[in-house]
């Protein structure tokens, strides 16, 4: 170990990225697991933002020529200069890592800039359009950008604060459904599933510290392919939360694969953190749903915990005196002291004592104290079924007498014959799904069908089905913050919406996609001379071709070309399609801002959604640096100018829904002395300090 270090010191007098990336790897060799889940944390990722304006210093590629088929020179540049020629730019590039120097001048139409893993960014938001149904209702986001860097920009704005997270990740299928630094990942790449761990890695990582720790979820759906890794790697990540795993059926007919069994159902990881709770439903998810009725359940007498034994309870040893002739509970005696032998006590004529032992003689204790089985009892909730005592609980038996459980009758056995009607009883999810409105195509690609109904995605999830699994967490949060970051079709912005029309919660959801073409198209595009970045290219990508429609479509409820979408909604909630959801969502384009373009308040009006979305992305935005100095819109304040501060704290003050005023200064004192003026309930944010330092170790490894 100790020759390994000397050399990479040695490495890094000659070449320090060298040698800091021999460190990097060494460190993480070093570091690995003795048992668990090890695999090849690969080399950064180098993602391309063809829409980025190329500056001085960028790291770049050069694209191939238009119309060629060739693949790019994906060696990275850096941008040395740029200069005028004719009527475009030229660059002057050197290549990055090289062993001997090696440059070249060109246009810079013909350069795509690289962001990769390791690289600290500041983030910015361009509105590229919204619509309004939902009144005062906080907006959903749609943002069209990399998901790593967009989960890095919301360490600035939700840190911390999301309840739950839904993701639908690449299945890793071998087929082209994803991509690892700019190329798809072939079915017969060796280091296949390392590369998919790896990135998968990095934005749960970020993700975590999104997460409330005190009380949120975090929710995965995946199929064969790579739901044993993923269980490590939640495991591993995650440490210490509850980690279950459920299998839903999405697709009752099968899938038929040569030599294989018929595949019908994927998984769906739930880790949950801190104290989140799942809220029973009236439905199961398995074999019992909401539009039945449910019997009463009847619950043994005698305890089985282990430590349930005689002594450990002393009012709940006793004996139950059993009718002869009729089989049904007589009477029930005292409590029995521990020293009092059993067999010593006299039973009442006509009846035998029973008492709560076991088949091999162990003397245990029964559930209840005798003055509640005697209550039960008297009125039939109580019973002898079968050789065993049995009794309704607390809840049923309240649900009994005030009318909320139905009777009807009495059974054989002298019990109470009720049930919950359906809707009414209250079960805790299974870990088996079997349900009709999971059926991916119906209430997946039929649904997608009728919101937008000449595009076409591969495999959007059952609307109803990403429904259900986030229900069970946010049942009780009306106000609930919702993170989709492989957004995809925008299936989770549309469950939520549904959510909130059911019980008239101001849940939002922020969902995060890049506008990627298919690998077809991204073919076809390529022969026609198109480029990413090419706003022909750009029409056809995932996140303004589907996502942005198809929530458009849910709220509106038109499709994209006007026309009222056809059909209704089922299941949980149904009504008209054409009705729309009473919902805001705004939509936004990544962009990568420069230091000295955020120092000298030049890149305000990108910052500025970023400061919207702290504030809880409700109400008006302040997109302009305010004339007077200082600016209060309904949940945020800003303050520019440092002499205006009293009109700004009388301001945010009598606002009652600000919760966090922003103060654009690089007095710290000042900064203070103003923070300490707001009243309480309001954040203070030193602008922009509170932006760049977050960005500044918030990046990289």
């Amino acid at each position: 170990m100790s020759r390994l270090t000397d050399l990479i010191a040695q490495a890094k007098t000659r070449d320090p990225q060298l040698g800091a990336d021999l460190d990097r790897e060494f460190k993480v060799l070093s570091s690995r697991l003795p048992f668990g889940l090890n695999f090849e944390r690969h080399s950064p990722e180098a993602v391309e933002l063809p829409r980025r304006i190329v500056r001085k210093g960028d790291k770049v590629r050069v694209l191939p020529e238009r119309r060629s088929s060739k693949k790019g020179d994906q060696r990275l540049w850096q941008v040395k200069a740029i200069r005028k020629a004719g009527d475009g730019k030229m660059a002057d590039l050197e290549l990055l890592g090289a062993t001997n120097s090696e440059t070249r001048s060109v246009a810079v139409d013909d350069l795509v800039v690289i962001a990769e893993f390791r690289d600290t960014i500041y983030p910015g938001l361009v509105s590229t359009g919204n619509v309004q149904r939902g009144g005062d209702k906080p907006f959903h986001t749609v943002i069209n950008g990399e998901n790593y860097h967009a989960l890095n920009a919301l360490t600035w704005t939700h840190r911390g604060k999301i309840d739950a997270i839904y993701i639908d990740p690449p299945y890793n299928s071998g087929a082209k459904d994803w991509k690892y630094n700019n190329d798809y990942v072939e079915g017969d790449d060796l280091y296949r599933h390392s590369k998919w761990l790896a990135m998968i890695e990095r934005r749960l990582l970020v993700a975590k510290e999104l997460l409330n720790p005190a009380d949120s979820v975090l929710i995965v759906s995946i199929d064969e392919k790579e739901y044993l890794r993923l269980g490590l790697l939640l495991e591993q990540v995650f440490l210490g939360c509850t980690l279950q795993m459920v299998s839903a059926v999405i697709n009752p007919q099968g899938t038929g694969r040569n030599n294989e069994f018929s595949r019908t159902n994927e998984f769906i990881y739930f880790v949950m953190l801190g104290g989140v709770h799942i809220t029973p439903t009236a439905d199961n998810m398995f074999d019992r749903d909401e539009q039945e009725d449910v019997g009463v359940e009847w619950r043994n007498l005698r305890r089985r915990e282990r430590e349930s034994v005689r002594g450990a309870r002393p009012n709940q040893f006793y004996a139950v005196f059993i009718d002869e002739h009729s089989g049904q509970i007589h009477s029930v005696g005292d409590p029995l002291p521990d020293h009092v032998d059993v067999s010593k006590l006299k039973a009442p004529a006509g009846t035998r004592a029973v008492f709560p032992t076991t088949p091999n003689g162990k003397e245990m204790l029964w559930g209840i104290v005798p003055e509640r089985l005697r209550y039960l009892a008297e009125r039939g909730y109580a019973r002898v079924a079968n050789g065993n005592i049995q009794f309704l609980n607390r809840g049923t038996v309240a649900g009994l007498e005030s009318g909320t459980v139905v009777r009807s009758a009495y059974d054989e056995f002298g019990g109470v014959i009720a049930h919950h009607p359906a809707g009414t009883k209250q079960l805790m999810p299974k870990t088996v799904w079997v349900r009709d409105s999971h059926n991916s195509q119906a209430s997946g690609t039929l649904m997608l069908k009728r919101l937008i109904s000449d595009r076409n995605f591969p495999f959007p999830k059952s609307l109803f089905a990403v429904e259900d699994s986030i229900r069970f967490f946010v049942k009780e949060k009306p106000r609930a913050i919702i993170l989709d970051f492989f957004a995809g079709s925008g299936t989770t912005a549309h469950a939520v919406m549904r959510l909130n029309r059911q019980d008239g919660g101001y849940r939002q959801c922020i969902s995060v996609t890049n506008n990627e073409v298919a690998a077809d198209e991204h073919k076809a595009l390529r022969e026609q001379g198109l480029r990413p970045g090419d706003a022909e290219w750009e029409k056809w990508g995932i996140c303004d071709y589907i996502t942005k429609p198809r929530v458009e479509a849910a709220i509106s409820g038109r499709t994209p070309d006007g026309q009222p979408i056809k059909g209704d909604y089922k299941f949980t909630d149904e009504f008209p399609m054409s009705e729309g959801l009473k919902e805001n969502a705004e939509f936004f384009t990544l962009t990568y801002e420069s230091l000295i373009a955020v120092n000298y308040n030049m890149a305000f009006a990108r910052i500025a959604p970023l400061l919207w979305l702290r504030a809880g992305s409700q109400g008006e935005r302040i997109d302009k640096l305010p004339a007077g100095g200082w600016a209060v819109v309904q949940t945020y304040g800003l303050l520019t100018e440092l002499d205006k501060a009293t009109p700004f704290v009388r301001a945010v003050g009598e606002v009652k829904e600000v919760r966090v005023a922003y103060i654009v200064t690089d007095d710290d004192r000042r900064f203070q002395a103003i923070a300490r003026r707001l009243r309480d309930g309001i954040e203070p944010v030193r602008l922009y300090e509170s932006y760049l330092t977050n960005f500044s170790f918030a990046n990289g490894e």
